[in-house]
């Protein structure tokens, strides 16, 4: 028996060669095709058979993809959510994945790895790319960024220069010990565990020039 999809899509045009590539696929088929996620929202409260997955556009009028994906996490939380957009900012990807999507696609993917996102929520309920671990790690690396104090920025900066450790604390007017403590705390708090690993989140993170 096959997989059962819905598009929610106002692109009309998109989302019937859309169709037609979903159909193509063994083991798939769309049952419904609506053009906002108001549409969805009253065809799912009308009836209670849910597809098996669900292609939610992010950009629609009336009710977009991230009001959708709000409805659906209150009402049908386990509602299998491929989310398929142009749109690659982290914050909108991480945001998606939080309300429940469990999977992000740009509108220009290969159709071969969009067969395999669809295979891969189908059995393990997720899907991942690059585009998603790497939007999770700038945002992991974000909020460790934002964690850090004045000083323990400052220490991160001398950390990138030739100093030794105990130059660094005349530098910063501090004591050995103390330099050694905010040392230890970054390391904590940026699961490092040398001087290298410092300056590399430091270079990433645009603290220090190369």
């Amino acid at each position: 028996m096959n997989k059962t999809i819905i598009i929610v899509d106002d692109h009309r045009l998109f989302a019937q060669s859309l169709q037609i590539l979903v159909n193509s696929f063994d083991g798939f088929e769309v049952t419904n095709v609506f053009k906002n996620g108001e549409e969805l929202v009253n065809y799912l409260t009308a009836n209670d058979q849910n597809p098996d997955i669900i292609l939610l556009d992010m950009r629609m009028p009336v009710m977009d993809g991230m009001q959708t994906m709000k409805w659906l996490k209150e009402n049908h939380p386990e509602q299998k959510v491929l989310t398929l957009t142009v749109d690659q900012e982290d914050e909108t990807i991480i945001k998606m994945l939080r309300l429940g999507s469990r999977g992000y696609l740009l509108k220009d993917i290969d159709p071969e790895e969009f067969e395999h996102a669809l295979n891969a929520i189908d059995r393990s309920g997720y899907y991942s790319n690059q585009t998603i671990s790497e939007a999770l790690s700038r945002e992991e690396r974000k909020q460790k960024y934002e964690e850090l104090t004045g000083r323990e920025l400052e220490f991160l900066n001398h950390a990138c220069s030739e100093l030794t450790y105990k130059a660094i604390a005349g530098e910063m007017n501090l004591s050995p010990k103390t330099v050694e403590n905010y040392r230890e705390s970054l390391f904590n708090k940026l699961h490092v565990k040398s001087r290298v690993g410092l300056v590399i989140f430091a270079i990433k993170e645009g603290i220090c020039e190369v």
